[in-house]
């Protein structure tokens, strides 16, 4: 895979034609472990002297955001530096010179940016439901399967197994056990094909890691921050929404609260954030598991506009429906409220719409001007009355900031509101795995608290 690679580079320094094996925008491990060993096959199996380059479909310094990502690739000591990502090629001029072919994988809709691009689409390799609408007109291969390295460990071993060396089978056992959720029956992601190929693997490669042993270190990775800024844990696993110009910006941080208020010069970094990235608010919610097992989670609010701020603080402090059972903690600035959120059900799903009602409020509640700092004028009081007559309806309609996508981006043909592939099998991102963990962690609470009865 090394040598081949780093052929790759090569390549893109000469003037010919080159196939483009194009991962999914999010590029999960999932869907770089699938660009990386689909394009090594069709390198290898193709007589001509034809070109297949594997792309990452997100800039080279996105990588650190994806800690699954870069703790594999340094496992299957795959170095970082002979990976390709989207800001190293042109692939809009290489499809008006006429030298472009794409391979989607793990996917199948071109975002509008590369609409130009749709042309240029000659095999699709995915493992979602078709969008009719969208689908390139070019040969589609889809299966229902948990993970798309699935269908590429089925083509190399059903194509020319000879080429498959451990390296690679190495990226695609791990791949598939990580978005199979470690074949957990309980989860019920892995289909029968999924465990097949995991089987095959392992018996060609017996030495492979443990299942449990790299589901484990793969999942420690996904969610482990210790090595980022505070800039790229917020952009890590962010959302936005936004109203009349004034955005408010999502953020899970998969760390204790008292421990990411402590990093130094913190309320620089989220002054620095939010005014990089126009927002008007942050909201952070802390996620991590305590000693006990226990899900915890943790809230902090920081926004420099003191109507803005007042105003989402008592939407999520009056909330019935869900209550957030929030308890306020000691804060390090005037400009941040910090709390501890006693129903660890809810989470940052549950939280988006009650953060567009608050939105709302603070609209109705002050004529003044979207995105002007406020500091005056507009009394807690005032703020009280607007947030009782919004009640706690959930206001439909959350508005994805479409200049800012969320880091990393999801994929049009993931799992999305109100979407035809709900029925498909969903992408698991590191909060949905902390749902299934906490649901299955209460769970056995539970059974165990019973049992002592």
């Amino acid at each position: 895979m090394e040598d081949y690679l780093q052929g790759c580079r090569i390549a893109l320094q000469e003037s010919r034609p080159i196939h483009v094996v194009l991962g999914n925008e999010a590029c999960d491990l999932d869907s770089m472990v699938s660009a990386l060993a689909l394009a090594f096959y069709l390198a290898k199996t193709t007589e001509a002297e034809e070109v297949f380059v594997p792309v990452l479909n997100i800039k080279r310094s996105e990588l650190p955001l994806r800690g699954d990502n870069v703790f594999f690739l340094q496992k299957t000591h795959i170095p970082e530096s002979l990976l390709i990502f989207r800001d190293e090629i042109d692939l809009h001029a290489l499809q008006q010179a006429g030298q472009l072919t794409l391979i989607l994988v793990d996917h199948h809709v071109l975002p509008k940016s590369d609409a130009a691009l749709e042309e240029a689409v000659a095999e699709v390799l995915d493992h979602r439901p078709i969008d009719q609408k969208h689908c390139p007109a070019c040969h589609v291969s889809v299966e229902l399967v948990g993970s798309c390295a699935t269908l590429v460990a089925e083509r190399i071993l059903q194509g020319a197994p000879e080429i498959l060396d451990r390296q690679t089978a190495a990226l695609l056992h791990g791949a598939i056990i990580l978005d199979c959720v470690n074949m957990d029956l309980k989860i019920g992601k892995a289909t029968l094909k999924d465990n097949r190929y995991v089987e095959n693997l392992e018996a060609l490669f017996p030495d492979l890691p443990n299942r449990n042993d790299i589901f484990d270190s793969l999942q420690k990775a996904k969610f482990d921050v210790s090595g980022l800024t505070t800039e790229q844990m917020l952009r890590k696993d962010q959302k936005t929404i936004s109203r009349q110009g004034t955005k408010v910006a999502i953020s899970a941080i998969y760390m204790d609260l008292e421990a990411f208020l402590q990093r130094s010069g913190l309320i620089a970094d989220l002054h620095a954030f939010c005014q990089a990235h126009s927002y008007d608010a942050l909201v952070a919610m802390t996620i991590f598991f305590n000693t006990y097992n226990e899900p915890v989670r943790q809230l902090a609010v920081f926004c420099p506009h003191t109507a803005l701020r007042v105003t989402v603080c008592g939407v999520l402090e009056r909330s019935h429906s869900p209550s957030l059972k929030l308890t306020p903690a000691p804060s390090i600035h005037p400009n941040l409220q910090a709390y501890l959120q006693g129903n660890t059900q809810v989470s940052r799903k549950k939280l988006l719409p009650l953060l567009q009602e608050a939105l709302s409020a603070y609209f109705d509640s002050t004529n003044i001007p979207s995105g002007q700092p406020e500091t005056e004028g507009v009394s807690r009081e005032q703020v009280d009355k607007e947030l009782d007559r919004a009640g706690n309806s959930l206001i439909p309609g959350l508005s994805q900031d479409e200049e800012e996508p969320p880091l990393p981006p999801t994929p049009m043909n993931s799992l999305v509101d109100e979407c035809p592939l709900d029925q498909g099998l969903p992408k698991f991102s590191a909060e949905v795995i902390f749902e299934k963990c906490s649901q299955i962690s209460l769970s056995e609470s539970t059974t165990a608290s019973r049992s002592k009865k």
